[in-house]
């Protein structure tokens, strides 16, 4: 599996199929703890090797969030070029390549979808519910309420997001638009 990289990247990266049999010297586990989450690993992991462009290289180890193959997982390029971002199984962990000690998780679990929107500098992630934007300065906002269960991202327009999320009501599609600078959205199937 390749990396996807809409944005620069000061690093380099793949996806193993598995733990290498010699690993590097350094080692980091992603998620670092999540309340309730302790046995993630038990799920399974992405094994990524990580060659930032002025350190050495690491392993990371990303625990699973949910076993459906449906959900992401893989590698993203993030808005600022030393970050990589790493899917495993719903799970989104962007990390710092030169200090990979330095992690957050994103708070949409589980990601249902990855799009970037290169010319507004955000990272999009979508859940059942909601959609999160991370910028090079880390998390730049969430939505409101989108739809009843279940959106899919559609085509970034400049800086508008267009989607699909789920009416209850009238028990249909509907779109909705984001305004990828503010975050704030019309439309949706969600009036509460």
């Amino acid at each position: 599996m390749s990396p996807t990289l809409p944005f620069h990247a000061d690093w380099r990266a793949q996806v193993l199929t598995g733990p290498p049999l010699i690993a590097p010297a350094r080692q980091f586990t992603y998620p670092r703890a999540v309340p309730g989450e302790e046995d993630a690993l038990a799920r399974g992991a992405m094994y990524a090797l990580v060659k930032p462009s002025s350190s050495g290289e690491f392993l990371a180890t990303c625990a699973r969030g949910f076993a459906d193959s449906a959900l992401p997982s893989g590698i993203w390029s993030c808005p600022r070029p030393q970050e990589i971002c790493l899917v495993s199984g719903g799970y989104a962990c962007i990390v710092d390549t030169l200090a990979p000690d330095q992690a957050a998780l994103v708070p949409q679990r589980p990601v249902t979808e990855v799009v970037p929107a290169v010319e507004a500098g955000l990272l999009l992630f979508a859940g059942f519910h909601t959609v999160i934007a991370w910028g090079a300065n880390g998390l730049a906002w969430e939505t409101g309420k989108l739809t009843w269960e279940g959106l899919t991202l559609g085509a970034v327009d400049g800086n508008i997001l267009n989607g699909m999320g789920w009416d209850m009501m009238a028990d249909k599609e509907v779109p909705f638009e984001v305004d990828l600078t503010t975050g704030k959205h019309t439309g949706g199937g969600f009036r509460g």
